[in-house]
């Protein structure tokens, strides 16, 4: 059928609906209106008539990038894996962390293999029913998407745990933080693809539609990221409090030694040993949390402005009469689209902004591999691949061999433990760690934290022959004629 044909009752450029198939593709991302008795429909793709066709090429900047950024996060990932971990500190939130973020970066990689082609027919885009590029890479977004935010969410209530109520994370909630990190986007994506669904929209990758889009993703997504930015910042609240408070802090017992204190409890920490916590643990996560406040800015970003999008563009009467310019523009300059792009701007999304979230999408990847790629990494793979045969490289050395035998403040400690403090990522490995005073109360016999008065009960060790006897009287309390010893004379 030529082009006349398809033109129908409708003006150039548009189609006239009732000559295409009614079945097949994404029907609702068809754009069309009623002229007359006949229904005309915008050719596909539409963004293509909006911001011209060079869209499609400036889309995949952002699939470029990824290539570029992928990379980085299998490094963290094969390094996590092989290296040690006194090399690369992994913790199994980072983790499943950088894997949500693998799964972003190859649904931006897999359009520039597979080339899908955008629409069905000449009005109808594709969706993921009709594509398997389009079901993958929507999918394999949103569920990315899905994992960065629900682990970014944990990560914050861990550090809350930590920093505000001093609760040591053990098996239960790392098991607990797996069901929920991986479950909670497994349902979310699941749901969002029956109930709304993926298609092309702009450019190769597909995004969410428009139908019932705000109740089974973006406000889901939203709440979590709020949430966690909520959490984040009320534990960054406490921090500064406990630091204004430790300024004033004039306590003797927290300045007068350097020795710790055996009697304190975690109950009766003065400010100044609570400041010295609290900022041990920003040292170890400081990494971790500018990571999530980055990535859940984004996602609030991207969020707001992509419901922004949906409203605009959404076949509504309101819309409709702010496009009209723009579709009658179109049909006056036989359509040739770029004498209309500047009333294209007055009713749907910036193109600047739309190409912006992509590429900024596609960037969280290189901030987890800036935050996460520590020195040590390196070299560890130049001990692996270069110095194979080299296993004192992974032994555990005393920290104190290497200090000088005067300064009997800097003697340290191994700890039986896998935690170097309760509140810091576990490692694999052993490692060196001055005591604490709170940790230290903590592993004492419970009468010393009642009071400091109280005498301590003698335990009899297993390998002593001696114990504790009452005096003797004075005088001598033996025989001479029973010993050999002389009598008196």
């Amino acid at each position: 059928m030529s082009g006349n044909n398809l033109n129908g009752e409708c003006p150039v450029p548009y189609y006239q609906e009732s000559l295409f198939d009614p079945d097949g593709g994404f029907l609702g991302g068809r754009l069309c209106q009623e002229l007359g008795n006949v229904t005309c429909c915008l050719p596909c793709p539409q963004a293509s008539w909006m911001y011209g066709e060079e869209l499609q090429e400036q889309t995949r900047i952002a699939s470029w990038v990824s290539v570029a950024v992928l990379p980085l996060c299998v490094f963290l990932l094969v390094s996590y894996a092989v290296l040690p971990a006194k090399r690369t500190h992994r913790h199994y939130l980072s983790i499943c962390f950088t894997l949500g973020i693998c799964c972003m970066q190859i649904a931006f990689i897999i359009p520039l293999g597979t080339k899908p082609d955008q629409c069905y027919n000449e009005i109808t885009p594709r969706d993921m029913y009709s594509s398997v590029s389009c079901a993958f890479t929507g999918a394999m977004l949103l569920f990315g998407g899905w994992v960065v935010v629900v682990f970014s969410f944990i990560r914050t209530i861990a550090f809350h745990l930590q920093v505000c109520w001093e609760v040591i994370l053990g098996p239960r909630f790392m098991w607990g933080a797996f069901i929920c990190g991986l479950g909670v986007p497994v349902i979310g994506t699941s749901v969002m693809l029956a109930l709304t669904g993926v298609s092309f929209r702009f450019g190769d990758v597909c995004h969410i539609n428009i139908e019932k889009s705000l109740q089974d993703y973006w406000i889901p997504i939203i709440a979590f990221s709020g949430a966690a930015l909520i959490m984040q910042f009320s534990t960054m609240g406490y921090c500064v409090h406990i630091y204004i408070k430790s300024l004033y802090d004039t306590a003797s017992t927290t300045n007068s030694s350097n020795i710790p204190s055996y009697t304190a409890s975690a109950v009766t920490l003065s400010a100044r040993q609570a400041y010295r916590r609290v900022r041990k643990i920003l040292k170890l996560q400081w990494r971790s949390n500018c990571l999530v406040l980055v990535i859940l800015a984004n996602v609030l970003i991207f969020a707001v402005i992509f419901i922004k999008t949906n409203s605009q563009t959404e076949m509504t009467p309101a819309n409709v009469e702010k496009a009209l310019p723009w579709l009658m523009c179109l049909v006056t300059s036989e359509g040739d689209a770029s004498q209309c792009y500047d009333k294209a701007r007055d009713f749907g999304p910036n193109k600047a902004t739309l190409l912006t979230l992509l590429i900024l999408l596609t960037l969280v990847g290189l901030w987890n591999f800036v935050l996460f790629a520590r020195p040590s990494m390196f070299l560890g793979w130049w001990d692996l691949l270069f110095r194979p045969n080299d296993r004192a490289q992974f032994e555990f050395v005393s920290a104190d061999a290497r200090k000088k035998r005067s300064d009997a403040s800097n003697y340290e400690m191994l700890s039986p433990f896998k935690n170097p403090e309760p509140y810091a990522e576990p490692y694999a490995e052993p490692y060196v760690r001055a005591p604490s005073p709170a940790y230290t109360a903590r592993t004492m016999s419970p009468d010393l934290n009642n009071h400091y008065g109280r005498d301590a009960r003698y335990v009899r060790p297993s390998m002593s022959f001696s114990g504790p006897r009452p005096p003797t009287s004075p005088g001598r309390d033996w025989d001479p004629a029973s010993t050999f010893a002389p009598g008196n004379r």
